[in-house]
This record gives structure tokens, sequence and C-alpha cells, in this order.
């Protein structure tokens, strides 16, 4: 989506100074949630960097690990 490869995109840098419009994100999340992925939406643009995703991710696959309440 940004016209660059994954390794051309540091984990720190902001993805919507990059060029990555809410559009985009909100499409990756429905492209995700299809998948099974938990993404929300609201949390990825709040800190649209790959670190603070992965953290999110992270995050909402432990909540949702067997044994884990939430």
């Amino acid at each position: 989506m940004l016209g660059v490869t994954p390794q051309e995109v540091p984990d720190d840098a902001h993805l919507v100074h990059l060029g990555l419009g809410s559009l985009e994100m909100m499409r990756l999340v429905t492209r995700w949630r299809r998948q099974g992925v938990p993404a929300d939406f609201a949390e990825l643009t709040a800190a649209p960097t790959l670190a603070a995703w992965q953290r999110h991710l992270d995050a909402v696959w432990a909540a949702r690990a067997p044994g884990v309440s939430t």
C-alpha cells in the first residue's frame, strides 16, 4: 500500500507520513478481520507505526488466549 518493501519501513516510522491513509487502514483492518486477526481500527490509527501495531495485536491475541480473563 505504500509502494515500498516491508524492509524499507522502520518499525517506528509514522505510516501516515509515509502515505498510508485512513481508507487504506480501514481496508487492512477489514482484510485482517476476515482472516481472523482481531485488529481494532481506532487503536491502529491512534499509533500508526509498525511497532505500535505489533504491540496492539500481541495484546489482543494474548487477551483471546484460553485461560486469560479479559
